[in-house]
């Protein structure tokens, strides 16, 4: 017979019935609750990354860049007339009466550079820069002072006072070295809070820091060195920064921890990456960075960490003493308001479980199950140091020593012949840099490097002569266009030729780097694996697609309409295309979503490491969105056919400059991902209830497939009968340059 009780209603499909205490004790309110503060993680830490990092970086322009002017008598006075009143004030300059004190002012970094002009105002004037200062501000007072030395009509050299290594030619191994310090020092807080928290009291924490700084900062250097080879020797250098710079960070993290608890990860965020790249005079000249930036740069570890290893590498130490102070503060002052913290108020953080010893079992991961001791101080170690060299070893190698090769031009010419002669002609000097094509029509030329099929064409003159002409596109990558246009004005010159410079699809004011396309795609792109990781951590019982899916196209579409709100009304830095781009967000983030989701139901927070390399940190250099993809490894320029980053970075700028040229290839790429990701979250269901029937009851929340062994036999120690609550989300993603 059947029975006339009425079944309550339930919170969901599966869930318990509504407004009743979930398993575990949690009720619908606190449920709600606890969803609203997991989807609030990523929405911020997306937000602050890129607000922070296209707000300062899509138009730098420079402000009261110091330089000097080496002379005597009133043409040198006029020089620093005429520099100071440059549109805009880029320039604060200052005169000085030999190049051994300018030179020493550039060795201290007290200016960027120096013009000397020439003896009895005629003849040659020499730019002395300092790449080993920083390469893009070399590249920025070349352009501020070149301008001047024409105008008196002075020829121009150029010489360094401070170049950097052969190994080096980027400039980017301080940087790359700053970023994995800051890494090394907080990340690991946010995995200890959870799984290890009795290990962050002082008298215990203390000592693993320093051990820590020390095997961290001896593996970033070992990346750097020996293995990329962008740095030669300087260990005790990088061991002494290293473990002031990461004890630094760590105890200052662990203060955070203290006051705020899982949600200190947002507070180092905030400071080391957000506010320290930009402040950091490592990426972009601090010059150009708005006052804020300019006054930040004076007291955040990530500037304090890249200027020291900058002095020791590079300056024989000048100028390194303020910067270690820097960092010595930060040291010193955290730990002294760390020891107030614990005298006060115990060795309580806030909502970390409150045990003091390693028998209490936890999980190693958060949302993961009870895991062993044994675990729990491998996860520790392992999931932070597989980050670290994840972020240092892929960036530096793709980055560090910049190539040109084979990148595709056209050489036109009135017949087909002549073009084949001129091509025949610099194959022996240019064939590995340059894949030389030939071609009969300039217009056809244009149109292919509108298409991107080609970066330029050198079309030969019209008539004897007269000038050759070069086009390219700064649209389609800074980088390559500054290239090409060095490598073809030698060219002309050795043609004894007048070149023309022409670019076909300039960037705009607002996008005077041609990076807008690349943090674009990146913000799109660390949405997306960010929230599975969130609900991976936080949400666990969230076991089925279908639970999934409702809630990450709601986060698509929300997060790209929020993005292009910010980077378009609130900055400024992208105009228009606002249907198509909010669109394309969308499809991005959902399909980076479902893949990332892939690895994060099977390999449990642990799959934040693949994703971030694979989606992130590979994507990068293969997108071509900062470093021309004809400048890094051969490896990058397949991965950029693959990868949704490289495809969602070609997008935005197809969509931005290119009338929407090679779109559909973009969202194909894109589109198989998120075809792929569905399919595969299938699959793990199918998997998923396999393993339940074969265990004969259903798997606690956030089981995985790194749920081996015991489980999957339906055999379980008691360390393991349950899942512990965790915090959203472990761990920070790592910073992009």
């Amino acid at each position: 017979m059947e029975s006339s009780t009425t079944a309550p209603p339930t919170d969901g499909p599966g869930g318990p019935p509504a407004g009743a205490p979930a398993p575990g004790g949690e009720n619908r309110k606190a449920r709600i609750a606890r969803y609203v503060a997991l989807f609030a993680m990523p929405f911020l830490m997306v937000t602050m990354m890129y607000a922070s990092y296209v707000g300062t970086m899509h138009a730098p322009a420079p402000k009261d860049t110091p330089v000097a002017v080496v002379g005597s008598g009133q043409t040198a006075r006029a020089v620093v007339s005429a520099l100071d009143a440059l549109p805009g004030g880029p320039v604060e300059a200052r005169l000085v009466a030999t190049t051994g004190e300018a030179l020493g002012l550039i060795e201290d970094r007290e200016i960027a550079g120096a013009l000397e002009i020439p003896a009895g105002g005629e003849g040659e004037a020499v730019i002395h820069t300092a790449s080993a200062a920083g390469a893009s501000q070399a590249s920025t007072v070349q352009q501020l002072l070149a301008p001047v030395a024409a105008e008196n009509q002075w020829q121009i050299t150029t010489r360094e006072a401070a170049p950097l290594p052969d190994g080096d030619m980027s400039g980017t191994a301080v940087l790359f070295a700053g970023m994995g310090m800051m890494l090394a020092g907080y990340v690991p807080l946010s995995i200890l809070t959870m799984s290890m928290p009795f290990l962050l009291t002082l008298r215990r924490f203390v000592p693993l820091l320093i051990g820590w700084a020390a095997v961290t900062s001896t593996i970033i250097w070992t990346i750097l060195g020996p293995v990329v080879g962008a740095v030669d020797g300087h260990y005790p250098q990088f061991l002494g920064v290293g473990m002031l710079t990461i004890g630094a960070v760590g105890m200052t993290q662990l203060l955070f921890t203290k006051l705020v608890g899982p949600l200190a990860v947002l507070f180092g965020m905030l400071l080391w990456v957000c506010f320290g790249m930009p402040a950091s005079n490592l990426a972009l000249p601090i010059h150009t960075m708005p006052g804020f930036f300019q006054w930040l740069h004076g007291i955040l570890p990530l500037p304090a960490a890249g200027e020291s290893l900058r002095a020791l590498l590079y300056f024989d130490g000048r100028g390194a003493g303020g910067y270690l102070l820097t960092l010595g503060v930060w040291l010193v002052a955290a730990f002294a308001l760390s020891l107030l913290k614990e005298r006060r108020s115990g060795h309580l953080i806030p909502a970390a479980p409150p045990v003091t010893d390693i028998s209490t079992p936890l999980p190693a991961l958060a949302g993961g199950p009870v895991r062993s001791k044994g675990t729990r101080y491998l996860a520790a170690i392992a999931f932070p140091l597989c980050i670290l060299v994840a972020v240092v070893g892929t960036m530096s190698a793709s980055m560090h020593k910049p190539q040109v090769h084979d990148m595709p031009v056209v050489v036109v010419a009135a017949s087909a012949q002549q073009a084949e002669q001129v091509a025949d002609g610099l194959e022996p000097k240019l064939g590995a840099m340059l894949d030389i094509r030939t071609g009969t029509s300039a217009e056809a030329a244009k149109d292919r490097i509108m298409e991107q099929d080609v970066v330029g064409a050198y079309v030969l003159p019209s008539a004897p002569g007269g000038p050759a002409t070069l086009y390219t596109s700064s649209a389609a990558g800074s980088s390559q266009q500054t290239t090409l246009r060095a490598v073809f004005q030698q060219v002309a010159a050795g043609q004894q030729t007048p070149l023309e410079l022409t670019d076909v699809k300039p960037l705009t004011d607002d996008d005077t780097m041609g990076s807008n396309s690349m943090y674009v795609a990146m913000s799109w792109i660390m949405a997306g694996f960010l929230i599975m990781s969130v609900l991976r951590g936080g949400a666990p019982e969230l076991r089925r697609t279908r639970q999934f899916l409702p809630k990450l196209a709601g986060w698509a579409v929300g997060m790209s309409l929020w993005l292009w709100f910010l980077f378009d009304v609130l900055i400024g830095a992208v105009d228009g295309h606002a249907l198509e781009l909010i669109g394309l967000g969308a499809v991005t983030v959902f399909s980076v979503s479902l893949a990332t989701g892939v690895l994060t139901r099977t390999l449990g927070l642990f799959a934040v490491i693949p994703a971030m390399a694979v989606l992130l940190l590979a994507g990068v250099p293969a997108s071509g969105g900062g470093l021309s993809v004809y400048m890094v490894p051969d490896v990058f320029r397949t991965l950029q056919d693959v990868l949704p980053l490289p495809a969602a970075v070609d997008a935005v700028r197809t969509l931005v400059y290119f009338d929407g040229h090679g779109l559909g290839r973009d969202l194909l790429t894109i589109a198989l991902w998120g075809a792929a990701g569905l399919v595969l979250h299938f699959v793990v269901d199918l998997w998923l209830a396999h393993r339940e029937k074969k265990t004969g009851t259903p798997l606690p929340p956030g089981s995985g497939a790194s749920d081996t062994g015991k489980a999957a036999t339906g055999q379980r120690s008691p360390e393991k009968s349950a899942p512990a609550p965790g915090p959203a989300l472990e761990t920070a993603p790592a910073p992009t340059a």
